[in-house]
């Protein structure tokens, strides 16, 4: 893992250069792979390499400077007693549930070291379209998976029934407007994961013939 110091923020109207040529960057990008929770384990991000994921993170495009999303991070104890409120919720939504269903739901955020949900926090009736206040947040998820796997760390995007459970969500204090864009998993990977099959990109290149198609 990396522990080399972080390069410092850049301070507000400081003059940046508009591209940044990697060839490490782009062969980041070309073989990222998401590793599994199941397969992570300690140690995770560091204070500091948490905290530098999160500032990552928020270097979004940002339509308006709303910063239309926030930070849950769920890390040591706070995992496990957070697991118990997914284990009622869960329970409640399925009253069948096996006990060995209830205790792999309890025990869902104890599989990573660190665990970073990602709040949409809309503003609502705001001339930024609601769709582009979304996407930002996303755009913050997966900021956060290629950050953490620069600095070394296997990471994982998941929403799963958790992410839209309203007992979930009274437990998060989400308000109006707030939906969970993602939990984040991140830790060290005890497994490498496997390339999976990608579908072919789908391209057009417009003509005006393309506009004559519909009419």
């Amino acid at each position: 893992m990396n522990d080399t110091p972080f390069p410092p923020f850049p301070a507000p109207g400081e003059r940046l250069s508009p591209c940044h040529g990697s060839p490490d960057t782009i062969a980041l990008l070309t073989r990222r792979r998401s590793a599994t929770a199941i397969t992570m384990a300690a140690p995770g991000p560091s204070p500091e390499q948490r905290n530098h994921l999160l500032g990552i993170a928020a270097r979004v495009p940002d339509h308006g400077k709303l910063a239309p999303w926030r930070f849950i991070v769920f890390e040591g104890a706070a995992r496990a007693e957070f697991g118990d409120i997914l284990a009622n919720a869960f329970t409640d939504t399925t009253p069948d549930a096996t006990a060995e269903q209830i205790s792999f739901e309890a025990e869902r955020l104890t599989r990573a070291p660190l665990v970073i949900a990602v709040v949409s926090c809309v503003t609502e009736r705001h001339k930024v379209p609601e769709w582009e206040q979304i996407l930002s947040a996303g755009a913050v998820c997966q900021n956060l998976l290629i950050a953490a796997s620069a600095m070394g760390f296997g990471a994982q995007w998941l929403t799963e029934w958790y992410a839209f459970d309203h007992q979930v969500k009274a437990a998060l204090a989400l308000k109006s407007g707030e939906r969970i864009a993602g939990f984040v998993y991140i830790g060290s990977v005890t497994d490498q994961p496997v390339e999976r099959a990608r579908p072919s990109a789908r391209i057009d290149h417009w003509s005006p013939a393309m506009s004559r198609i519909g009419g």
